[in-house]
Formats: structure tokens, C-alpha cells, sequence
């Protein structure tokens, strides 16, 4: 059974052996010198804010287990805490000296449910190549770092020693052990605010692996002041979403000087330059566990920032402040509600940061049901674009519940907006509005017909068609269609639908061609037809193009021909059919359905 440290009064006492604090003055012990039986001294958090010491005997150096010319050094814990909780989620990055010289960083454990807590360290050479990465160009360059002088660190204290280093040629490899013999130890993720449900999305759809998603265990205080220090050994943590609802994921620091900090010994996510704000942490207690050790972590008052995550560190900027999206989600209905939180500006994670958000927002009051239906209408402004503009009718399926369709749709405009590498310029805010229907808003139609089926250019037509609401009678539509002066005789056809089918038509999918423009991008996601009204299409034998997410209909013959050459490099669709929009009536539902109608024109 899993037993908090806090209940364990033999705890309490400190080995009198073990330096209780790191060196103030920070120096490196070469890998060379490395060997089996020495010992040392290794410092976390196991509750608190204060690192306490653990002993450390190292076994000796494996030699490109993490990679080509990657080593690790191999050790066993020692101390009736660390033999107590084996090697636990959060201390990866934990430090470990040898004669007061940093070695390296707690980062891997060693086979599951050992009996004893061996863990793999990252040698602190490979560290500071993290340190010394020159900034991205996603980074200020007044972030240049102080590097070794000679081989030596100083920590910004006067008259420190010179100590050689021997810094490993590994580099930036993404090679990570596959092994369940050897792992990296997992990076608590902490989910404040958010349900078991929201935190399964997130397994199902997060693009990084060696997170631990952890569910209420936690929580963030950002206002809270922390005045203990940032040393080697602290608990930190890098921030995804913050406000009325919080992720954040946590590790331990390993180096520390005036400018900045290493962390982890390995990597969170290994996107390389990060943009993600860096707070303080409380442990509030230790989990042991033989399967799942981890701490329990609050987030307290922002640092910095971090800007690089790689492979054998992750690395922070004191006094940095990080670039967040603020989001403002209101929901109206039996009960009104609204939450205000920021995400990160990042790439790989932060659509998927906004799905989880939303979805939990939208599930977590009492109106909430399986059948509730959302009205979503809102705006994702840019600097120096278009707005996106947010506006539809979602309501559950058989498959889906419509919070669930909400967040993957929010998901997917900000994963196409993320995708356009041309987008330089960041995204200021998201403002979402959602008015929950208590019931489920769906309609299936039926049946279409016409009124007549010879007719002349011209005329009007009136199209009817069936609708079956859930759980409802059916009942007819009309809609009256006045057809092109301009038709030619002959058959012509009628596409009575709803709006998915219609997007299908006008934005058919482009595979392997050239990424749209921020702007198509935009404008191809606001046109998109909302999913609540029946839409009649005349389908006319005319060439259509989609050149750059714009549809291009009744092309003349001419036309057609000049951009045929684009075909050749996916620059272009081009159809011998044009899809013209022509009529459109609401519904008090989600439509799905279509059927198409041949009329004779003469």
C-alpha cells in the first residue's frame, strides 16, 4: 500500500555524514575520473521547499547507453528516504556531487518494482551543452549564456576554484532508452481544475511521451511568494495552461548560476526552444509507490522562463517572461459560468492544451448532460491577420458528445494556424462563447424533391425536403431556388446537403502541395459552412479550381487550362463540376445527409 513520507516519523532525521546543503561555490567532477565505489551525495525535495541530502554510491559508467558517445553513470541511492520511496517522478535532475563537485543529474531509473533504487545520471557536460546552446531565434538575444571559462563554473561567486570538466560529445540526440530496463524517470503533469475524462483526452492526443498525467494531485498558488531560494535541488516547474484551470509539469533543478538554470537531466517534451513560464514548487508530500512514486507538487510565484528543451536538460532564464494566449471561456444556459485562464505559445502543444481546457470547461458544471448541445460562437484574434471567427452548432452523436466536438474542432483550426510556418507573429487572445441547449440537437434528412423537373433558365424551383428530427416526426423544408439565367440546356443537378458535405466540395483536400498562407488559412476556416442549415447547391459543368484554400467556381475553359500546370506540383485541384452555393435555410438542429436531384433545363 502507497504511504505519504509525512506519516513516517523515521523520516524526520537528516544523515549527520551528508553535507545538508549543495556548495555555494559550483565546480564539475570529470567523467573521466568516474569509477566504481565512490561516493557522494545527492540533494531533492521530498516535502517542502528545502533539498535534502541522500547518499550515493556510484556502480560505475555504462558507456553510450543513452546514445553515440552518450554515457551514463550508474549509482545506487543510500538513505532510509530514498530507500523508502525508490526512485520517484520528480526527482529526475536531482544533483549529485562527488567531493563537492557536481556529477550530474538523477535522470533514469533502472528496471520496475526494483527491490533496490538505482538510478541512471546524467553526466553534467552534456548539461551544460544545453547551457551554452546559442538562443533560438524564437529568443531574445540578450539570453546569451556565460559558458566555462577553462573548463571551470564560478556560480557568480568571486575567487571560486578552476576545476577541469570533461564534457561528452553526445550533442542534441533525440535517442531515448526504449528499454523498460532503463527509462527516464517520468515528469509529474500536474492537472489542476480538470476531470479524470479531460485528463484521458490528453493521454489519447498529447504529442509527448515521459509526462505523467496526475489528476488533483496538486495544484498552483502563482500569488503566493516563496522565499526560499532556487538552489540546486529545488523543485521546479514549467507551465502549459494557468488561471481558472492549471497544468504544469515538474522536476528538479541540477545547476544553478545568476542568469539561469538546468533541470531534469532529460528531456519534458524535446521541442527544443520553449517559450514556457518557470515557477517555484511546494513539495506538499512524497508518494511512494513500487509502481508509481511521485510528488505532490503546488506551483507557486513565476521565476522565468524556459527556452530550451533538449536531451539531457532543460534549461531556464531568470527574469523572462513568457509569451501566453489568454483565453476567456463564458458558458450561458441554466447556469452561467466563465473561465479565464492561459495557455503557452508553443507549437506541439498548444492545441492540445486548448482541447483539454475547453473540453473540461464545458463539462465541468452541474447543467452539464450527455445530451447537452452547444451553441459556440467566438474569436481567435492574430497581430497583423484576420480574425478567425468561431461559429457553429454542435450537438452529440452516437459517438460523440458535443463537448468533446467542440474541443477536438478548437483543436484543429489552432493546429492548421500552428502549422503555417510563415506565421511569425503571435496569437493575442482566444474569446470563446458557448450557450448550452439541454437536449440533443440533431436532424437527419431524409428525403429531397422538386417541384418540376423540366424547367427553363431562369425559372424558380422550389426544393423540399424531409426532416427527421431525434427522437422527433419528420416535416418538410422549402426552399425556393431561382436558377442562373445563364444555364445552358441540358441536365443539371441540385446537391441538397448539409454543410460538412458542401465544405467537402469547396475545400476538397490538397495532399502533398504547398502549406496555405496565414491568411487563406484564416479564410478558408471562417468559410466553413455551420452545420445547422440546409443548403441547396447547383452543380454546374463548369470547371472549379482550389488554388491556396480559395475556391475558384465556373471557370472558363480558358482559364482552366492556364492553371492546369499547377496540378503537377499540388498547387491546385481542378474538377469538371462547379459547386455554386445558391440557397440556404436554418435549422434548430445539426443536420447530417444529402441527396442530389437532376433537373432537365430547355
Amino acid at each position: 500500500m502507497a504511504v505519504l513520507l509525512e506519516t513516517c516519523p523515521v523520516f524526520a532525521q537528516t544523515p549527520a555524514s551528508l553535507p545538508p546543503a549543495p556548495p555555494a561555490v559550483t565546480t564539475f567532477f570529470p567523467l573521466s575520473e568516474v569509477h566504481r565505489g565512490l561516493q557522494g551525495v545527492a540533494y531533492t525535495v521530498f516535502e517542502g521547499t528545502k533539498p535534502e541530502p541522500m547518499g550515493v554510491e556510484i556502480l560505475g559508467v555504462l558507456h553510450n547507453a543513452r546514445g553515440p558517445r552518450q554515457d551514463m553513470i550508474l549509482a545506487r541511492l543510500e538513505g532510509k528516504k530514498a530507500e523508502y520511496t525508490g526512485v520517484v517522478a520528480g526527482m529526475s535532475g536531482s544533483p549529485v556531487y562527488i567531493d563537492g563537485k557536481l556529477l550530474g543529474a538523477l535522470a533514469f531509473r533502472i528496471g520496475q518494482f526494483s527491490k533496490e533504487p538505482i538510478a541512471g545520471i546524467t553526466p553534467i557536460g552534456e548539461m551544460l551543452q544545453v547551457r551554452d546552446t546559442a538562443p533560438s531565434a524564437e529568443n531574445d538575444t540578450e539570453l546569451a549564456q556565460s559558458g566555462i571559462q577553462n573548463g571551470t563554473e564560478n556560480s557568480g561567486t568571486p575567487g571560486a576554484q578552476e576545476e577541469p570538466v570533461a564534457v561528452s560529445a553526445g550533442g542534441a540526440s533525440r535517442t531515448v532508452p526504449d528499454s523498460p530496463l532503463i527509462q527516464p524517470m517520468e515528469t509529474p503533469l500536474v492537472f489542476s481544475g480538470f476531470s479524470p475524462e479531460a485528463v484521458q483526452l490528453w493521454k489519447q492526443h498529447a504529442p509527448v511521451a515521459g509526462l505523467m498525467p496526475v489528476a488533483g494531485i496538486g495544484g498552483s498558488s502563482s500569488d503566493e511568494k516563496q522565499p526560499d531560494p532556487v538552489v540546486p535541488g529545488s523543485a521546479v516547474s514549467a507551465v502549459i495552461v494557468r488561471g481558472d484551470l492549471d497544468i504544469s509539469a515538474t522536476c528538479t533543478v541540477t545547476y544553478v548560476d545568476p542568469k539561469q538554470l538546468l533541470a531534469c537531466g532529460h528531456p519534458i517534451t524535446q521541442f527544443g526552444p520553449v517559450n514556457m513560464p518557470m515557477t517555484k514548487a511546494d513539495v506538499v508530500a512524497t508518494l511512494a509507490s513500487p509502481l508509481n512514486a511521485f510528488k505532490i507538487i503546488n506551483t507557486t510565484e513565476t521565476v522565468g522562463s524556459f527556452t530550451e528543451d533538449r536531451e539531457s536538460a532543460i534549461k531556464g532564464v531568470f527574469g523572462r517572461t513568457a509569451r501566453m494566449i489568454p483565453v476567456t471561456l463564458r458558458i450561458t444556459g441554466d447556469q452561467n459560468r466563465s473561465l479565464h485562464f492561459e495557455v503557452i505559445d508553443q507549437p506541439q502543444i498548444t492545441p492540445m492544451a486548448l482541447m483539454v481546457s475547453v473540453f473540461q470547461g464545458l463539462m465541468g458544471q452541474n447543467s452539464y448532460s450527455a445530451e447537452t448541445t452547444y451553441r459556440l460562437q467566438g474569436t481567435v484574434k492574430l497581430a497583423g491577420y484576420p480574425s478567425l471567427k468561431l461559429n457553429n452548432l454542435l450537438a452529440p452523436t452516437d459517438l460523440l458528445p458535443a463537448n468533446l466536438q467542440a474541443a477536438l474542432a478548437l483543436g484543429e483550426g489552432f493546429t492548421k494556424l500552428y502549422d503555417n510556418a510563415a506565421r511569425r507573429t503571435p496569437i493575442e487572445s482566444v474569446d470563446i462563447e458557448v450557450k448550452a441547449i439541454p437536449r440533443r440537437l440533431t436532424a437527419q434528412m431524409e428525403s429531397a424533391q422538386v417541384s418540376a423537373s423540366e424547367l427553363h433558365a431562369g425559372d424558380t424551383v422550389t426544393v423540399e425536403a424531409t426532416i427527421r428530427p431525434w427522437r422527433g416526426e419528420p416535416h418538410n423544408v422549402r426552399i425556393p431556388v431561382k436558377l442562373p439565367a445563364t444555364l445552358p440546356d441540358g441536365q443539371v443537378r441540385l446537391l441538397v446537403s448539409d454543410g460538412a458535405t458542401l465544405d467537402r466540395l469547396l475545400q476538397p483536400p490538397q495532399f502533398g502541395g504547398q502549406p496555405l498562407d496565414v491568411e487563406a488559412t484564416i479564410a478558408q476556416l471562417n468559410s466553413a459552412h455551420p452545420g445547422d442549415r440546409l443548403y441547396v447547391t447547383l452543380l454546374t459543368p463548369d470547371a472549379q479550381a482550389s488554388v491556396d484554400g480559395r475556391t475558384l467556381t465556373a471557370l472558363p475553359l480558358s482559364m482552366a487550362n492556364v492553371l492546369s500546370p499547377l496540378q503537377d506540383n499540388h498547387g491546385m485541384t481542378l474538377h469538371g463540376e462547379s459547386a455554386m452555393p445558391v440557397a440556404s435555410v436554418p435549422l434548430d438542429a445539426v443536420l447530417s445527409g444529402y441527396q442530389v436531384l437532376t433537373l432537365q433545363v430547355e
